[in-house]
């Protein structure tokens, strides 16, 4: 197949509610969107980066630019085009793993159209529907945070993530398992603390979490390999996966024993299959993360976290945990604590085109079908 034509939309989502992490509040997701075709058979993709370099070096206006000026035309050179071959022909380019992502999940979405499969299918998943869990921005007060993982648990999640930061960790971590009891729970700190902070961490083992995600800088695998043995709660790494390579890496060292898969972050669903695989080699179990996406990128994680390693619920949440009206026809439901694995051809879900329209801030077609 070949590369005919692509465009990126920058779309604006509002949140049905502020979401704060320790790198800021988010009351709004602008992001953007790739669409391309293949010999004329159009394929979604979505980018993950945020507005800011906050989480990763990677942010929107630098992705737009990396995917027009220097990703784009290399696929386009390419006389015959399929998903297993972008992460090859894109290699030349370091970095910018999150904007390659967004061009290999578009042109699989076309190539798998094309072929009748489900990107669940493709991956090798083993189920039909993933247990979905929730991710709890840092609130203004703890009544505030009761009230909001309440309405979570009555809406059926099964599982809970806390986000923390120094000054907000122990205390609403007790508030949350005095007051639900038994409930999956765990802790997100997005690198917030270090290697100093050992002993106050160490206070969140009596709550019996799953798992305290990220709570150093990405690149310390080898503090994060101390503070785990400091710690009875599992270490998770997040910003630290970049690659199946790094997660062999952190696995040999100790750095962590369980790992967030995030499909922008590795370079894209091949890629993450493959962090999946070394994981479920090293007994090491994997949940799916979540970037706020919107049903595009919603779609492939369910596929992805179907795959028989993921053993965890993941941030697979329901379209509206963050979103009012989504941008596909049908959006994601939460049904008996599950959320269904869509089983159509390519992503599985269609863009809803007036919805599209109405949070689309601007649409360029950034190669047409005279390449």
């Amino acid at each position: 197949m070949k590369l005919t034509a692509a465009e990126l939309l920058q779309v604006r989502m509002p949140l049905v509610a502020p979401f704060e992490t320790s790198f800021g509040v988010q009351n709004e997701r602008d992001l953007l969107l790739v669409r391309v075709e293949l010999d004329g058979q159009s394929g979604w993709g979505e980018c993950v980066t945020l507005p800011d370099p906050v989480y990763s070096p990677e942010f929107n206006e630098a992705a737009a630019v990396t995917i027009r000026q220097f990703l784009l035309p290399s696929l386009a050179a390419a006389d015959t085009l399929t998903a297993a071959r972008v992460g090859t022909i894109l290699a030349k380019f370091k970095g910018h793993r999150m904007a390659k992502a967004a061009l290999e999940l578009a042109v699989l979405d076309a190539e798998l159209r094309v072929a009748g499969m489900s990107m669940a299918a493709y991956l090798g998943a083993v189920r039909d529907r993933v247990p979905s869990g929730v991710s709890v921005g840092i609130q203004p007060s703890i009544p505030a945070l009761l009230d909001t993982v309440q309405g979570y648990l009555d809406a059926g999640y099964l599982r809970v993530k806390l986000k923390i930061k120094p000054g907000w960790d122990i205390e609403p971590v007790r508030a949350v398992r005095e007051r639900f009891g038994d409930i999956l729970l765990q802790v997100d700190a997005n690198t917030a603390y270090t290697l100093a902070d050992a002993r106050h961490l160490a206070r969140l083992d009596e709550f019996g979490l799953l798992l305290i995600e990220q709570p150093l800088e990405d690149e310390d695998l080898t503090q994060h390999a101390d503070l785990a043995r400091s710690l009875a709660t599992p270490v998770c790494l997040d910003e630290s996966i970049t690659s199946a390579k790094v997660a062999a890496d952190a696995i040999r060292l100790g750095a962590t024993s369980v790992v967030n898969i995030k499909a922008g972050r590795v370079g894209g669903y091949l890629e993450a299959r493959r962090v999946h695989d070394v994981c479920a080699a090293n007994g090491v179990p994997v949940w799916c993360g979540g970037m706020l996406e919107t049903g595009i990128g919603r779609a492939a994680n369910m596929a992805l976290a179907a795959l028989p390693g993921f053993a965890l619920p993941g941030d697979t949440s329901a379209s509206d945990r963050f979103y009012t009206h989504d941008i596909i026809t049908d959006p994601f439901v939460l049904d008996d604590g599950h959320i269904a694995v869509p089983a159509g051809p390519g992503l599985g879900v269609e863009v809803d085109a007036e919805a599209l329209a109405a949070v689309t801030v601007s649409r360029e077609m950034v190669l047409s079908h005279q390449v």
